[in-house]
């Protein structure tokens, strides 16, 4: 791998985000490195839609017509295993010269797709309702523009590739080209039906359709050539990739509610976390989102596995062991990369390879590596999986060093960041747009910046390596481990804390000057539990105040701040996971009646956008009667934000699962507000696995289980 950045006359140009077009919902497929993003019709048109494989657009343009206009759209939708894309339509008045003209509103068009091992299949189904005879001009339109990522994202790029002439066979289409990294790339089109006329961008077919007749016509497109499309390729793929998602999405313990609605919830944010979990040789990993960040992304998959670690632990033992295998082995200040950290991004497209971008493997989170020694110590006390710890003891060695190292870098000994060269991310925390950090007055810091919540996975990282050194025996190291712990906390404690405002600043920036600005971090600062119990309880009720709670989540900045803009994406947005993170440190200290009206007010706003929350939405206050404002570009799925669910359930329940005892232990349980019941089935603990049953019992939830070989302690406080 090349680590030096290529020698550009000038930096990378951006332009605007190609949006897809509105007004239309843009429904999402997914397998593996492939996934595809059309329109509400089953279209594409090469604005922020089209067929990817390997961070490459395959397909830019696929639009069917009957004659020279478009069907009149019924519906459009995804089936709720997140496997196949629906359209249903009726034709238009279709005049045909020489034949009868067909009259609006006869025939029945269906239109279906999957993907299965990284190929799309579709079937366009149409059925005449009418009695006599319909001539059917049917086309079908696509290009194939083999734009990286990047460039779809607003990259301006001053050299590509070659795009060959298409290759026109009987019934197929390839497109070839030849990149600038000397990859040559290809899409192929394939038709089960021989084309009326095929040219190099449209196929054009005619059908005498009888009355009450019907004609099924069969479509494969991939970036390898295969055997004709069938009726048996695509029924035999679709069996296969119902099955696999079906396997996928009921990993871990069943979890019901005796609510119809919050368990569709719970079922579509399972169903969109199988869609974009990827099987990799180290395990399943969730990719981050479609369409921008459909790959592997460090931090966002340490915190979905983090979401859902409590009642399944498998994708935790994935994504720890594929970070391990990709840690950074060398320094390099074009890939912001030293020995020990872990990654936080990684790409396969043109742009990447040729180092025009730093992203083909880049390390540019500063928070990434502490959190990758916190999920590893949290899932050892979840699973007590020994033998996987031991395995990845030399990664969370040189992991916990990068820490250190860096910490002992820093004049007060706190955990900072300063990318290592321009094309790299100038705000490496998870807010990591420009403008996210700030001071009181709206001026920007300079760096290194050392952001509030980091400094709390610093210290989860340092307590995480104490309690490993100490289950060895190595007394030395555990005390040594503790003592960098608690040196951190109490630098944050006197750093941070803003006494006026109860509440902890952003940032420290390179100057020692405190970023005196109330966002949502100190949130996850108490997820970690470095705050004393006195000052987490002023955190709390600030969070849960109108400056931060919405209505429907919390704020990543307060009303009334500089730089508040709910319409941004860091500063007065809603992200589900940031509410989620701020829930759990709130459910640590014991906070659960707040914990609870947080997840009613995801559970709404989920209900609004048809049980899938984005990765983001506009942080306008609730409205009576008014859905949540929408962010324009959110990725939808997005994998952190279908976890959210999870993490906000774990903090109201205020359970723990042991695996080293082989107990759960439950602290002052609660139910989301308008659930009275809530069940878990098949939970792992240990060699064995119990159901617990949550019942509310007047003011109290009641804990019943089945199985009385594990302990389950219960316990409320004194009220």
């Amino acid at each position: 791998m090349n680590d030096i950045a290529p020698d550009l006359e000038a930096p990378l140009e951006w332009g605007e985000i190609e949006e897809p077009r509105t007004p239309q919902r843009l429904f999402p497929l997914k397998d593996r490195d492939t996934f595809m993003v059309a329109d509400s019709y089953g279209d594409v048109c090469g604005a922020g839609d089209g067929l990817f494989h390997d961070d490459t657009r395959i397909l830019s343009h696929w639009r069917m017509l009957l004659g020279p206009r478009p069907p009149t759209l019924l519906a459009g939708a995804i089936t709720q295993d997140n496997v196949v894309f629906t359209f249903h339509g009726l034709n238009k008045a279709m005049p045909a010269p020489g034949g009868p003209a067909g009259p609006p509103g006869v025939l029945h068009i269906e239109r279906s797709r999957f993907l299965w091992e990284e190929r799309l299949y579709e079937r366009l189904t149409i059925v005449n309702y009418s009695h006599a005879v319909v001539i059917l001009p049917l086309v079908f339109e696509f290009d194939a523009d083999f734009r990286d990522m990047f460039e779809v994202r607003g990259a301006k790029r001053p050299r590509r590739g070659r795009r060959h002439e298409p290759e026109v066979g009987e019934r197929s289409v390839r497109f070839r080209y030849e990149g600038l990294d000397g990859v040559e790339r290809t899409s192929v089109i394939a038709f089960s039906d021989p084309p009326a006329r095929l040219g190099a961008h449209r196929a054009e077919f005619m059908y005498a359709l009888p009355g009450e007749g019907r004609i099924e016509l069969h479509m494969e497109i991939a970036a390898q050539a295969a055997v004709p499309p069938t009726r048996e390729r695509y029924r035999g793929a679709m069996a296969r990739a119902r099955f696999a998602m079906r396997a996928r999405s009921r990993r871990g313990a069943r979890l019901r509610s005796g609510g119809r609605l919050f368990n569709d919830w719970i079922e579509k944010s399972r169903a969109d976390l199988a869609l974009l979990t990827t099987p990799m040789d180290t395990g399943p990993y969730p990719y981050a989102g479609i369409p921008w960040f459909s790959t592997a992304f460090g931090r966002d998959g340490i915190i979905t596995a983090w979401q859902i670690l409590w009642f399944d632990p498998s994708l935790a033992k994935g994504v720890l062991t594929y970070l391990a295998t990709h840690q950074a082995e060398v320094a390099s200040a074009f890939r912001d990369s030293q020995p020990g950290k872990i990654m936080h991004e990684t790409r396969r497209g043109e742009m990447s390879a040729l180092g025009e971008v730093p992203f083909g493997r880049y390390y540019g989170g500063v928070d990434t590596t502490p959190l990758f020694v916190g999920l590893a110590g949290a899932y050892l006390e979840r699973t007590g999986d020994k033998a996987l710890m031991e395995t990845l003891r030399p990664a969370l060695e040189r992991a916990a060093n990068w820490v250190a190292r860096a910490c002992d870098a820093n004049p007060h000994g706190l955990l900072d960041y300063a990318r290592g060269a321009e094309s790299g991310l100038s705000n490496q925390g998870w807010k990591d747009s420009g403008d996210s950090v700030f001071h009181a007055d709206g001026r920007f810091p300079k760096g290194p910046i050392a952001l509030v919540e980091v400094q709390g996975y610093a210290y989860a990282c340092f307590q995480t390596m104490a309690r490993f050194a100490e289950a060895r025996g190595d007394k030395a190291a555990a005390e040594a481990w503790a003592f960098r712990a608690e040196k951190i906390r109490e630098v944050v404690e006197r750093l941070f804390w803003m006494e006026d405002q109860g509440f902890y600043g952003i940032a420290l920036d390179g100057a020692g000057e405190l970023c005196r600005v109330r966002a949502s971090n100190p949130g996850h600062l108490l997820f970690t539990g470095l705050p004393s119990p006195e000052r987490a309880a002023r955190v709390a009720e600030t969070l849960l105040s109108p400056a931060f709670a919405s209505g429907w989540g919390v704020r990543t900045l307060a009303t009334g701040q500089a730089r508040y803009n709910p319409m941004s994406y860091h500063n007065g947005s809603v992200w589900p996971h940031d509410t989620a993170l701020c829930a759990m440190g709130l459910s640590r200290y014991g906070e659960r009646e707040g914990v609870a009206r947080l997840t009613s007010g995801l559970f709404e706003a989920a209900v609004q956008m048809e049980m899938r929350l984005p990765e983001l939405f506009c942080g306008f206050p609730r409205v009576p009667g008014e859905p949540p404002v929408p962010y324009p570009v959110a990725c939808l799925p997005q994998a952190w934000a279908a976890g959210s669910v999870f993490m906000m359930l774990q903090a109201c329940l205020g359970i723990r699962v042991d695996g080293l005892a082989g107990e759960v232990e439950i602290r002052d349980p609660h139910l989301p507000i308008g659930i009275d019941h809530f069940r878990i089935d098949g939970l792992q603990v240990g060699e064995r696995k119990i159901t617990l049953d949550f019942s509310q019992h007047k003011k109290r939830v009641v804990v019943r289980t089945d199985n009385r070989q594990v302990k389950v302690r219960a316990s409320y406080p004194e009220r």
